[in-house]
């Protein structure tokens, strides 16, 4: 096999995942993502029973299982077997909703930003690396990424980078979002 996800790139290495495995990776560790964000919702939506925020975060959270629902079908379409960390993405998903929404709204918000910033940064990777060898993948992760790059601005709008400790809540947010996304593209 010589070609590359990225035609301009050289031919991948040996060792290196086949073009085919690399976009399965990207297809797990996509659906996973979205799953994870539709707990982080449902956590923070059974914590905030009302407030300026939640009709926002119930929105968000609508898209996102619109997006968890395109995963689902290219998985199966593509016969990408989902990561084998799903059980303990549905509970600390949940935990993390729950938790940050119990220090308010802002700090719910707060993990929108620091969730969707890194979730801009992995899809943009994902993209530029696709290149033009699978368009209709590539299309579908800059639609999505385009819609967290709005989550996250809506959650500024609503005061999520005015918190105390924003930068501590959200350096350990992004921490443990890359090492989610890190693991479930391997496992």
């Amino acid at each position: 096999m010589t070609a590359a996800i990225n035609p301009a790139r050289p031919p991948y290495l040996p060792g290196d995942p086949a073009p085919e495995a690399e976009t399965a990776r990207m297809v797990r560790v996509d659906h996973a993502g979205e799953y994870g964000a539709t707990r982080i919702y449902d956590g923070q939506l059974a914590v905030l029973r009302h407030g300026r925020a939640r009709d926002e975060i119930r929105r968000m959270a609508e898209q996102e299982v619109r997006h968890l629902a395109a995963f689902d079908e290219l998985a199966r379409a593509r016969r990408v077997r989902p990561t084998l960390l799903h059980p303990l993405w549905h509970v600390a998903g949940y935990a993390l909703g729950a938790a940050t929404a119990l220090l308010g709204e802002a700090a719910a918000m707060a993990c929108t930003v620091a969730v969707e910033e890194v979730i801009d940064e992995h899809y943009c990777g994902q993209a530029e690396r696709l290149g033009e060898a699978d368009p209709a993948l590539k299309d579908r992760i800059l639609a999505f990424r385009a819609d967290e790059a709005a989550h996250r601005q809506v959650a500024i709008e609503h005061g999520a980078t005015e918190i105390p400790g924003y930068e501590l809540i959200s350096a350990a947010i992004k921490t443990g979002s890359r090492l989610a996304i890190w693991l479930s593209t391997r496992i």
